[in-house]
């Protein structure tokens, strides 16, 4: 099957909600004011409570309340609220695959701990955007509800034949597919013309290494992944890693000067529900 044969025959899939376009149409635009972008969001009630409820809790951590769409674009900015309006428009796309393929909550849950731990390191090192890193933790698997979505059943044969043997499941869906999830989800970031940042760090979080622009921030991403995992933050449907996988990557990314594996955890394990409650509307 070709890859964008999954993409092409489904514009709800290949596409975001409108207010998601027309609001990176107007920042895109230099002479649209905060008071306008403002009004695009404001159409959707539901987006527009859910990013002041964002960016007036301990995520953000400000001293006085942000009580407007305008205000809270002055004191976050432009490209930071244009990723906290992506991170929740997806959450609330992909919601409704079966759960006998894939449990959404369990795999959202996955993705938000994989955002929260690469935000988190991101925050450490000089030069890098945390939310920029969120967002690419949060879909870094994007690609597997494609899967799950478009081909159901041979999702759930992949995901089973994981449990058996001793592969990743980059290599199974390959062997089934000639592609595989995160080859998948690069393309379709490419459809939301998201940054060639998140389309590569998508695309190569399973073999980091070979990341031609971005090898250290698809490496830090492959390690989020793994400790959402070993902390057994959600699940993804993938194989649990080992402690020695996860203390390896660690070593590889060379934070330890700036925090602690055991002090990371803590952080995380501090922030996760509160961050869940944020992004993951459950029933």
């Amino acid at each position: 099957m070709d890859i964008l044969e999954l993409l092409d025959d489904d514009i709800s899939i290949a596409s975001l909600p409108s207010v998601y376009h027309q609001f990176q149409d107007a920042i895109a635009c230099d002479d649209t004011s905060f008071a306008k972008i403002g009004e695009i969001i404001l159409y959707d009630s539901g987006l527009t409570a859910r990013l002041l409820k964002i960016v007036n809790s301990a995520y953000y951590g400000f001293p006085e309340p942000i009580e407007k769409i305008s205000d809270a674009i002055h004191v976050v900015g432009i490209e930071q609220l244009s990723y906290l309006v992506l991170s929740t428009v997806v959450t609330d796309k992909f919601n409704s695959i079966p759960e006998s393929v894939l449990n959404m909550e369990s795999f959202w849950k996955h993705s938000i701990a994989c955002g929260l731990i690469a935000k988190e390191l991101a925050s450490l090192k000089k030069g890098l955007e945390p939310e920029k890193f969120f967002v690419a933790g949060m879909l870094h698997d994007i690609g597997q509800v494609i899967l799950c979505t478009k081909l159901p059943l041979l999702s759930m044969k992949i995901l089973l034949d994981l449990q058996s043997q001793n592969e990743q499941i980059d290599i199974l869906e390959n062997e089934e597919l000639d592609f595989d999830h995160a080859e998948l989800g690069a393309k379709l970031l490419k459809k939301w013309n998201l940054s060639d940042f998140h389309i590569e760090v998508t695309s190569f979080h399973h073999k980091p290494h070979q990341a031609p622009n971005y090898s250290f921030e698809a490496s830090l991403i492959y390690f989020a992944d793994i400790l959402a995992d070993t902390m057994q933050l959600g699940s993804s449907g993938e194989k649990p890693v080992s402690s020695n996988l996860e203390e390896e990557t660690w070593e590889n990314l060379n934070f330890s000067e700036q925090i602690s594996l055991f002090e990371l955890k803590g952080k995380i394990a501090e922030a996760y529900d509160e961050t869940l409650s944020l992004f993951l509307q459950t029933t």
